[in-house]
């Protein structure tokens, strides 16, 4: 797909803009960066379809912008982002990379030092260039270096949201080939990891020459690293590679079990069938020299004694114990989810109206949809005060009056996505708290608190009445900021006795709370919510990441508030009294 190209693009033409000192078109650039990314449907296939004029129809997408879409879709490159380069020559993708780096600080530290990329800038950072600088200081040149470090740790990953939509589309051309008569992909793709290395598939084929034949010639590929009669591996566009095997029908159970991973998983599972004198590899299970199972996953598992296993739960932290004595849990389903209580509209500086939201959410087949708008603190997103929450309860009234007299059972829910202040406050007045139908808060500033200060500040907001849930608990943005420092068994107790729900947060650079967090909140008995954080309609599709992230921490459906129709759902919402009392009454 080309979105993220063109998104990456727009992204940077942004931030050039924004060194420059441009008003207004950095934000049209990140908008539109923000839509594409979102979209569901390939640009290309669009343009394709419709041209210049189908590209209009996007939303945020003006003749300027579609003019460079088309562009880049013709030629590979957009003139206007090229003469940004040259103009100002750095890169400027390492440095905004950087947790705390801006555009206009990227520029300064280029006038001044002649900051380049990330080697320039940590060269300058060790040497204390950047501390004397006016507008930095000490504690931004150590920031900076935490930063860098953060990134060299995150180095050869890509995030799930980045690398699954080339995986499903690799996946449906093999799929449709009359040579393959099943595929699989594998590997940390397939237990739905937070950030992926690379992308490993299983076919089955009686004619593999002409599937590795197509996977090689798979648009994007800028490298192939080898190709086999039954494996070729190759590197994409993207920056990471995609393998892809051919194994025999009779082991192609044991093959995907092995090439599932996680190697901790494999090691435990090899030793159990050790310990029964058999032996277990990518081609089948043993006993001596005959095989027993292969074919499937489910009679490998139960060859060994095991219940299968999903692949999210692999990483050997419980699960093996748990299918050998037939206690896994019942984890959440990927269509479990009954609706979004996370989503932007444009009245903060979202993409789409809240009507077109609420179709989005229709055809996600949802009973209902939470419209949490930014509150007042966050000026960039056009945060709503108090005035402005009002008037958006009276256009949420009219619609949901429209859909009762249509009979339809579909119901807005109007929240808000409140900002934490540093003593735990929140920036909008109470009365006009408990307005709404349920108010989310969250810390959206002051990252680095000491981790007892900004304990306090979460706990103090959870024992606001009017706060039902938290939104991105720990802050994390992967890849580029690690979560900020709380007492999270301490945020546990509080959160159950307050009955305050935490968020899994779908967005593919968050997923917060991770994996861990999620099994900690569930055997605390603290209640969650998978929400997308959307911004655009297409990025309700988001709730899939959310999804694999709650099955990845145990999570089941009961754990889940949002699993629940909309009448349990409300009762849950109610009021402090009756989140309260819901901790230990059932769903």
């Amino acid at each position: 797909m080309k979105n993220q190209e063109i998104a990456k693009i727009f992204y940077e033409i942004a931030n050039y803009l924004e060194m420059e000192g441009v008003a207004f078109k950095p934000y049209a650039y990140q908008k539109a960066a923000l839509t594409l990314e979102g979209l569901e449907k390939d640009v290309e296939e669009i343009y394709k379809e419709g041209g210049r004029e189908a590209l209009l129809k996007i939303p945020g997408i003006g003749e300027s912008m579609a003019e460079k879409i088309e562009e880049y879709l013709k030629t590979g490159k957009i003139k206007y982002y090229e003469e940004l380069k040259k103009k100002t020559p750095v890169n400027i993708e390492e440095l905004m990379a950087v947790e705390g780096m801006g555009p206009k600080k990227a520029k300064v530290l280029y006038q001044k030092l002649g900051i380049r990329n990330l080697k320039d800038l940590e060269k300058a950072a060790k040497s204390h260039k950047i501390a004397s600088l006016f507008g930095f200081g000490e504690k931004t040149e150590k920031n900076i270096l935490e930063g860098i470090n953060f990134l060299k740790r995150s180095k050869g990953r890509f995030l799930l949201g980045e690398i699954l939509p080339t995986v499903k589309e690799v996946y449906q051309k093999l799929k449709s080939l009359k040579e393959v008569e099943k595929i699989d992909p594998a590997g940390s793709v397939r237990r739905m990891k937070e950030t992926i290395g690379d992308v490993d598939f299983l076919v089955i084929s009686k004619n593999p020459g002409k599937v590795m034949d197509f996977f090689v010639r798979f648009p994007g590929i800028i490298k192939i690293w080898g190709k086999g009669s039954t494996k070729s591996s190759v590197r994409m566009r993207e920056g990471f590679d995609m393998d892809i095997r051919v194994v025999p029908a009779r082991s192609y159970g044991s093959a995907l079990q092995y090439f599932t991973g996680s190697k901790e998983h494999n090691i435990a599972t090899r030793k159990i069938a050790m310990d029964r004198n058999l032996k277990l590899s990518e081609y089948g299970l043993f006993r001596g020299p005959k095989m027993i199972a292969g074919k499937t996953e489910e009679e490998v598992y139960k060859a060994l004694g095991m219940q299968w296993i999903p692949p999210e739960m692999r990483e050997n932290q419980g699960e093996i114990e748990a299918a050998l004595s037939g206690k896994l849990p019942q984890i959440i389903g990927y269509k479990d989810i009954k609706g979004d209580l996370h989503c932007h509209s444009q009245w903060d500086g979202g993409t789409n109206t809240i009507m077109e939201m609420v179709k989005a959410a229709q055809n996600m087949g949802y009973e209902y949809i939470g419209i949490s708008d930014h509150t007042k603190f966050l000026r960039i997103e056009h945060g709503l005060d108090e005035k402005k929450l009002s008037q958006q309860r009276k256009e949420i009234d009219k619609l949901n009056t429209k859909y009762k007299i249509l009979n339809t059972k579909f119901k807005i829910l109007q929240g808000c996505e409140a900002n934490i202040l540093n003593d735990g406050s929140i920036d909008i007045r109470d009365e006009a708290l408990k307005k709404l139908d349920y108010v989310i808060a969250g810390v959206h500033s002051n990252f680095k608190m000491p981790k007892e200060k900004m304990t306090e500040r979460i706990i103090n907001v959870m024992k606001n009445p009017d706060i039902d849930i938290i939104s991105h608990p720990t802050g994390r943005i992967l890849k580029r900021r690690d979560e900020y420092q709380i007492d999270f068994d301490k945020i546990l107790r509080v959160a159950e006795e307050t009955g305050t729900i935490l968020e899994i947060n779908s967005f593919p650079e968050r997923l917060d709370l991770n994996a861990e967090n999620i099994r900690r909140a569930k055997e605390a008995g603290v209640k969650m919510v998978i929400n997308t954080d959307s911004h655009h309609k297409d990025q309700l599709r988001f709730i899939e990441f959310g999804i694999a992230q709650a099955r990845r921490g145990w999570a089941e459906k009961e754990d889940i508030i949002n699993t629940q129709p909309l009448e349990k759902l409300l009762k849950l919402l109610n009021n402090y009294a009756s989140r309260a009392f819901s901790r230990s009454s059932n769903f």
